[in-house]
């Protein structure tokens, strides 16, 4: 039987964009099945005593920088440090790949065009002209997505998956959960990848 991982994450998490394409992969090799959950920051966040980014301490604010930069340059991955649209509204986003993903769509490739379109491509989440666009581009009827976006249905897996994180002990994105054990960061994929095989 198939081991199964589910995903926590928040679309504009520059870790889970640096991680995003590694994890797909690990997904594909190890046949695994991926549970992709996105989550609202804000309340998982306060939750669990994490400060807002702009509220850190200047020392992790910078630290932040620096380890983005030498995972963005290992990694080979383009990556914006101050990118134009940042931080922004991501519920749209994030009800908009729900949607898809109930409507039998792909929700892995859509999210990570999501997050390429903040860390590489200088592009707003907020602004639904640039969801309509993504979402031509990836294929999908963006307006049929961001329609359904406002279902209750999308609306309450949306603050499901929240919840279930906040109650699985999530505090940062990404997190990776088999079975009882949580894995966090882009950085302990190795670890799943273990988990999984």
């Amino acid at each position: 039987m198939s081991k199964a991982v589910t995903v926590y994450y928040a679309l504009q998490s520059p870790w889970t964009y640096l991680g995003w394409a590694r994890l797909r992969d690990l997904v594909a090799s190890s046949g695994a099945i991926a549970h992709y959950r996105p989550v609202r920051s804000g309340p998982l966040f306060q939750a669990s005593g994490t400060l807002p980014l702009a509220e850190r301490p200047r020392q992790r604010q910078a630290y932040r920088l620096m380890e983005l930069r030498r995972w963005r340059d290992h990694l080979g991955v383009p990556l914006n440090l101050h990118p134009k649209h940042f931080p922004v509204d991501e519920a749209p986003a994030a009800r908009m790949v729900i949607a898809h993903r109930q409507r039998g769509g792909d929700i892995a490739a859509l999210s990570g065009a999501i997050m390429r379109a903040v860390w590489a491509e200088e592009r707003d989440l907020a602004d639904r002209a640039t969801l309509l666009e993504i979402g031509r581009e990836q294929g999908v009827d963006g307006s049929a997505l961001l329609e359904a976006a406002e279902d209750s249905a999308v609306q309450g897996e949306y603050q499901a998956n929240t919840q279930s994180a906040i109650e699985r002990g999530v505090f940062g994105m990404p997190t990776f959960v088999i079975g009882d054990e949580l894995f966090w960061g882009q950085d302990r994929l190795d670890f799943v990848a273990r988990a999984l095989a």
